[in-house]
């Protein structure tokens, strides 16, 4: 019987080790944790936003790092092919805002456990242990475990995820397993990670959180990339499901501004014409006490400031050049961009075991037989909404299957 070992049990590592012990081999899952799918637990907000229903073009359109290495996979194991297994295994999903698909219960915890049980149902038996080396003799894999233990395999998947959240066991070790098999490493990098802002003042709005506004990112004065959706101000700048994947787009040796449009179902003239309305039936208040129909409470502080509006002016006195400059502020109220947070606080790592050195037919190693990877510690990422877990679904099968 063909032996594989699957080292990290996050949801690449279980699919892989479901669908490669359905197949009659016999499988390993090892898990460093004391529980399976740690980091799983704690994305969308504990909710875990498995996929999306978005066509299989739009997940390649939403893969930010190496798109065209992910035909194969995406196609192999698409979303209805994810979201069939989990119903069949017992998990109710639902469709919500931009395609995203959940947990009917919005517990993490439950697509964890169906993708456990999905495993050890097909065979597949778990070991709690830490893999401290791996590599390949005469044609066959010897992994040594803590407390002096060893494992010999036929294949090894390596599934152990990037380094963001090393508090959940992402540290890296398979970008050490893959470089000791003689792989490159894209230098690991924080994606879909919040970012810092020169502007101070962001304190001062920290824990606001807006709904459905635009958002630019701009460099060299050209939009690098545009979104709409949900954003939240930190003590540091700027997060939220918008920023997140704006981040993916900063590099380093640029500098980059966010533009945030606050009522972007509104052009100019008709933001123009409500304010107008909102100072007729706010006429004799001071400036700063006619802007709450329009902004959240806590923001106005700062949004009087920006506009160089005396907060006590009362707003009949306020002149067409100043409403018009509110209107302007309110229509792209801008941040310079300082950096990103650390890659410890990343939903995603950028980076990982370069793809040139893996068939993406297979998710089989060029250069070693039998070393197959899945998920994060490869390198490819995508934006928010369930594509990057899909590509950890994705990337398993393959393995699993050819394992």
């Amino acid at each position: 019987m063909h032996t594989v070992t699957i080292v990290g049990a996050g949801p690449a590592g279980m699919l892989a080790a479901g669908v490669c012990a359905a197949r009659g081999n016999r499988v390993y899952l090892i898990e460093k944790n004391k529980v399976l799918g740690k980091k799983l637990l704690i994305t969308g907000k504990g909710r875990c936003n498995v996929t999306n229903s978005a066509p299989i073009e739009d997940f390649i359109a939403n893969t930010a790092v190496n798109a065209n290495f992910m035909y194969s996979s995406f196609y192999s194991f698409t979303n209805k092919d994810l979201t069939d297994l989990l119903e069949k295994e017992g998990l109710h999903l639902k469709e919500e805002r931009g395609g995203r698909i959940f947990p009917v219960s919005d517990r993490a915890a439950d697509v964890r456990n169906t993708l456990e049980n999905y495993a050890t149902g097909n065979g597949a038996q778990i070991i709690y242990s830490e893999v401290k080396d791996l590599y390949r003799k005469n044609g066959v894999y010897e992994l040594f475990l803590s407390g002096g233990k060893k494992l010999s395999a036929d294949s090894v998947i390596i599934a152990t995820g990037g380094i963001s959240y090393p508090l959940t066991g992402s540290t890296g070790d398979g970008y050490r397993f893959a470089e000791g098999c003689g792989h490159k490493i894209i230098e690991p990098k924080a994606s879909l990670v919040p970012l810092v802002t020169k502007e101070k003042y962001v304190a001062d709005m920290m824990g606001i959180s807006l709904k459905n506004v635009a958002l630019r990112l701009i460099s060299d004065n050209k939009t690098v990339y545009d979104d709409f959706g949900e954003m939240l101000f930190t003590h540091f700048g700027l997060s939220g499901p918008i920023v997140l994947s704006a981040s993916s787009h900063i590099r380093d040796d640029k500098e980059y501004f966010i533009e945030i449009d606050l009522k972007p179902a509104l052009d100019f003239k008709t933001l123009d014409n409500r304010i107008l309305r909102d100072f007729e039936k706010e006429k004799n208040k001071d400036f700063i006490n006619s802007l709450d129909d329009l902004l959240p409470k806590r923001m106005i502080p700062t949004v009087v400031k920006l506009s160089g509006i005396d907060e006590h002016t009362k707003v009949n006195s306020v002149t067409r050049t100043q409403r018009h400059t509110l209107v302007s502020l309110l229509k792209g109220i801008r941040f310079t961009v300082a950096g990103k947070r650390p890659v410890s606080e990343a939903i995603i790592t950028s980076g990982g075991v370069c793809v040139k050195e893996i068939n993406p037919t297979t998710m089989e190693s060029k250069l070693s037989p039998g070393l197959f990877f899945a998920g994060e510690v490869i390198d490819v990422d995508a934006y928010t909404g369930g594509f990057n877990l899909q590509i950890a679904f994705s990337t398993a099968y393959l393995a699993g299957m050819n394992a």
